[in-house]
């Protein structure tokens, strides 16, 4: 298996390490972007600016352009950034869906749109920005690319209504737990990384190789998020502490501690998240039991292995420079600290 890279300096370098490697494509998707949602009304270019230019890594357009790369696109063209740009437009439209629907007031340490602008403005704004994704895609004409990002996007609805299903479900299942995070964020992974073997016209064996390298870092990525819920500091992250736990929602840590705790610790869960609202004292008593269980060093550990298929998944392709800062990459969901 492929080794995890131990030390945060070494992650956030793998991660400058691509955007470096793409860097100029990069900025031709940030002009892209601004273009595209360019409007006449007022307050959608006021709300799409302010989000857009929030702090985000960028990092599914970034792997976009690094597939792309790896498996030999040509980029004479401007397929990659016109396609990088439809995969980061996705990803800002759910994200300013999914602070409606958590009332979150917070994102990378500042307000966020909903807290703004309102719930009506930021779901309306979401919707355009994928409006605007969707006439890329099609001005792009590649039918297995549309297929992909379009079934991409139901795939991502469908995890954040399967996880408002389970809301507030203390001894729900890790599989469970897993088919949310696939659907919610590692599907977004997954096409990014394949739409850059799509790009190429790789063979089937390499596109399901970079679609297995996406899905895998996008699992590990999302597990590491949901642990920095019980030990991160918001002042690196600009996320809230108990953020998810407040909110009601069940994640990895979590699932841990219940499989583990006695018949009392398991009423306590139960009880706490049954809770129209839970308080501090709920989240101190659960920290305390992530702490008895070492929930969030076993969660970590379970991401650690998607990390490392991940990793072993970009095995078919020859020794490059592309390639190792890739297989790199995958250690950056686990150690980052931005």
């Amino acid at each position: 298996m492929g080794s995890v890279i131990p030390l945060k300096k070494s992650a956030n370098t793998a991660y400058l390490d691509l955007k470096n490697l793409v860097n100029d494509r990069l900025i031709e998707v940030e002009k892209l972007i601004e273009v595209k949602l360019d409007s006449k009304v007022n307050l959608i270019n006021k709300m799409s600016d302010y989000h857009l230019k929030s702090g985000g890594k960028r990092l599914r357009a970034l792997l976009t352009l690094g597939s792309a790369k790896l498996a030999g696109y040509d980029q004479k063209g401007t397929r990659d950034v016109n396609l990088s740009t439809c995969v980061e437009l996705i990803h800002s439209a759910t994200l300013l869906h999914d602070d409606v629907i958590d009332e979150s007031d917070l994102r990378r340490g500042i307000k966020t749109s909903n807290a703004l602008w309102g719930n009506q403005s930021s779901i309306l704004v979401g919707d355009y920005l994928l409006s605007r994704c969707f006439e890329i895609m099609v001005d792009d004409g590649d039918l297995e690319i549309l297929k992909l990002l379009s079934s991409t996007s139901s795939k991502i609805a469908q995890g954040e209504v399967k996880q408002l299903e389970h809301k507030g479900e203390a001894d729900l299942l890790e599989e469970t737990y897993i088919d949310i995070i696939n659907l919610k964020t590692a599907a977004l992974f997954s096409a990014a990384t394949k739409t850059g073997a799509c790009l190429a016209k790789s063979n089937e064996k390499e596109k399901s190789a970079l679609e297995s390298y996406g899905k895998n870092i996008g699992l590990a990525f999302q597990i590491a998020d949901d642990a920095l819920d019980y030990y991160s500091k918001e002042i690196i992250f600009g996320k809230k502490i108990g953020k998810d736990f407040y909110e009601g929602k069940v994640t990895l840590p979590l699932i841990i501690i219940f499989q583990r705790a006695d018949n009392t610790e398991r009423n306590f869960l139960i009880d706490t998240f049954k809770k129209l609202q839970r308080t501090k004292e709920d989240f101190e008593k659960t920290l305390k039991l992530i702490k008895k269980y070492k929930a969030v060093e076993d969660s970590l550990q379970r991401a650690e292995y998607f990390v490392n298929v991940s990793h072993d998944a970009l095995g078919i392709f020859e020794d490059c420079n592309e390639k190792k800062i890739l297989q790199n990459l995958t250690g950056f969901s686990l150690n980052r600290s931005f």
